[in-house]
């Protein structure tokens, strides 16, 4: 109990649940009417003397391949943010384009639908005539 620095029993079994069995580092059994813990299992965290130089070099190898990692997700974040960018700008010039051709369709329907006259009330040198449009009347042959 000294080594692990806990003053009690209870202290101790809640060192022995929540840091070691829970996390997988030790599979046992807690006997707390003979006052013992039963390992089952073990996990070895040791390195034996040889061990450290070939740990260290697997470490770095995998800091270096996380770094490049990371490196790589952000080239591909900012890639994505000018991506997105160009394309807001291209659909925001769309759409502006868009408003431009219904307002020139808009009117030039107006213009067909309605005629210059109405669009236009001002005289504008356009001669204007009453076109006759009543039947003509039927001549009677004699009856002979």
């Amino acid at each position: 109990m000294q080594e692990l620095d806990v003053i009690n029993v209870r202290e101790l079994e809640d060192f022995l649940i929540n840091e070691c069995m829970y996390v997988g580092i030790v599979r046992a059994k807690l006997d707390q009417l003979r006052r013992c813990f039963q390992v089952q299992f073990a996990a070895g965290r040791d390195l034996r003397p040889g061990q450290l130089g070939s740990m260290i070099h697997t470490l770095s190898n995998w800091l270096s391949t996380s770094d490049n990692l990371l490196n790589t997700i952000q080239d591909k974040i900012k890639w994505a943010d000018t991506v997105s960018e160009l394309d807001k700008k291209h659909k925001k010039e769309a759409e502006e384009r868009m408003e431009e051709v219904k307002k020139t369709l808009s009117l030039k329907a107006d213009v067909d639908f309605r005629g210059p006259e109405e669009m236009f009330p001002e005289p504008s040198g356009v001669m204007d005539y009453v076109e006759d449009r009543s039947r003509p009347k039927r001549r009677r042959h004699p009856l002979g």
